[in-house]
């Protein structure tokens, strides 16, 4: 079974030694830190296990597209629970911080892993970001767009920290922007969500576009009935049919949004 690591404790094992990946975790001592919860660990560890074999460490960031709609749809969360730094701790620091070096050990001289990518904010935290990131992208059961943001290092590092996007016809319309090529690389990216947040500031994104309400009831039948659900690897999960966002709502932000970006000075500059 899993279990929850408390923010100091993990705080603890994380020194030099253990970042640079030169000394061992204390897997007794996280142990004994740790309190039992309720979600199974085998199939999450799975998860990590096939991604380090389906993709060599230089595709290592291609594999975040991959794990981030499976690791949602196995590690069924209330956002509650998601918000509870301890579940994440415990997945890094204790249930695979292998995985962890192996995404995230920097190429510099000593090779390091940052501090956030075992105990962290959710947008830095190694697996936190990537469950957040489909929680946050997806529409309704549609992971489609989770693997379009996560397949940008600038959307996880960049867009998944504002605010905006959780406001569902926000987050649908930024990837819409990425799916028909009004922004392409990074800079590109990183330009539209400053555009877009700046204008987030005076504009009422939720009274301008307002969404469809989610069918709570729905996400709660969805993590309820995992058991016996196998979570497919090679083709796309089922997410909660808890609701998608409102079509004409997503519509009229990506017409605002390339405008947004199209007057962005960041933007001017790109194209000069």
């Amino acid at each position: 079974m899993l279990s929850l690591l408390p923010d100091e404790a993990a705080a603890r094992f994380l020194t030099t030694g253990v970042l640079e990946n030169t000394e061992p975790l204390p897997f007794a001592a996280v142990d004994q830190m740790s309190q039992p919860a309720r979600w199974e660990a085998e199939p999450v560890r799975q998860l990590f296990d096939e991604a380090m074999k389906r993709f060599t460490t230089a595709e290592r960031t291609s594999a975040d597209a991959w794990l981030a709609p499976v690791l949602h749809a196995t590690l069924r969360l209330t956002r509650r629970e998601a918000s509870d730094s301890r579940i994440w701790n415990y997945l890094a620091v204790r249930l695979a911080p292998d995985y962890v070096y192996w995404r995230h050990l920097s190429r510099g001289n000593p090779h390091t892993v940052s501090r956030t990518r075992f105990s962290g904010p959710f947008y830095s935290q190694a697996f936190a970001r990537l469950w957040w990131a489909a929680e946050l992208f997806r529409d309704g059961p549609d992971y489609g767009p989770v693997v379009v943001a996560c397949g940008n290092q600038d959307v996880l590092n960049t867009v998944l920290r504002l605010d905006i996007i959780l406001h569902r016809p926000t987050a649908q319309a930024i990837i819409r922007l990425l799916t028909t090529g009004v922004v392409r690389t990074g800079r590109q990216v990183n330009a539209l969500a400053q555009a877009v947040n700046t204008a987030g500031s005076t504009l009422s994104y939720e009274a301008r576009a307002p969404d469809n309400p989610r069918d709570v009831d729905a996400y709660r039948d969805w993590i309820e009935e995992l058991t016996g659900v196998l979570v497919p690897y090679d083709s796309m999960p089922i997410g909660p049919s808890d609701g998608r966002a409102r079509s004409t709502s997503v519509d009229a932000l990506a017409t605002l949004f390339t405008q947004l970006f199209a007057e962005s000075p960041s933007a001017r500059e790109l194209s000069e």
